[in-house]
């Protein structure tokens, strides 16, 4: 049988006013992941939060933080989010010259390290790279923003990725991130993801909806 597939819902479409309170509600209503979207306003077009915050929400949550840096350069940052309680971090290729060193400098802190591919980000990136990670995260939208639409020939990349792990023989999780809602995750799924990002689909209706939102989503088809 396989294995259940995680939900790591992301806090961009929390309340940020009452963050700390909706990072333990969503935990409790059975998130697998904390899913911490830091952007910098540079290699993507918005800006959100820096170490500081994931910080102050580590005691709101007995889950994995899966940080997402969508920040350039990133080698100058794992230490201070590997400081402030990341478990997970994932970067982008196209954030700095040496995504070997960069994948050394995280797991040297003891975290699980991610590689992101974007939607034209080609799956070659990984070629002599994906036996050292612990994870794959596939946008299925254009970083910078929630509440995008789903890309729908990604879902063609992560099925050669879910091969191409296959392949491995490691445990490397393969995650998607972008679009992910009730219609969406059932073909995201049945592409090979095992870790689905959602934050509008897993935030609506507030707490009280929370643990039927996730439990809906982990669904396989």
């Amino acid at each position: 049988m396989a294995n259940p597939v995680k939900i790591s819902p992301s806090i961009l479409a929390a309340d940020f006013a009452r963050l700390g309170e909706e990072v333990s509600a969503i935990s409790t209503a059975g998130a697998d992941y904390i899913h911490i979207d830091v952007m910098d306003g540079h290699f993507v077009p918005n800006i959100t939060i820096g170490p500081d915050v994931v910080k102050a929400l580590k005691p709101h949550s007995d889950k994995p933080f899966d940080v997402h840096l969508m920040i350039a350069p990133v080698d100058p940052y794992v230490d201070a989010f590997a400081d402030a309680g990341a478990d997970i971090i994932t970067f982008h290729p196209e954030a700095g010259a040496h995504v070997h060193r960069t994948v050394q400098m995280i797991k040297a802190r003891g975290l699980k390290a991610g590689l992101s591919l974007n939607p034209a980000t080609p799956i070659s990136a990984l070629d002599e790279i994906l036996e050292d990670l612990d994870l794959v995260l596939v946008m299925s939208v254009n970083p910078g923003f929630g509440g995008q639409s789903f890309i729908e020939s990604q879902l063609r990349k992560i099925e050669t990725i879910r091969k191409r792990i296959e392949e491995t023989g490691k445990q490397i999780e393969l995650e998607v991130d972008g679009g992910v809602n009730f219609d969406t995750a059932p073909k995201v799924i049945s592409a090979g993801a095992d870790v689905l990002v959602a934050g509008t689909a897993t935030f609506k209706g507030g707490p009280s909806a929370y643990a039927e939102n996730i439990a809906t989503l982990r669904k396989r088809p």
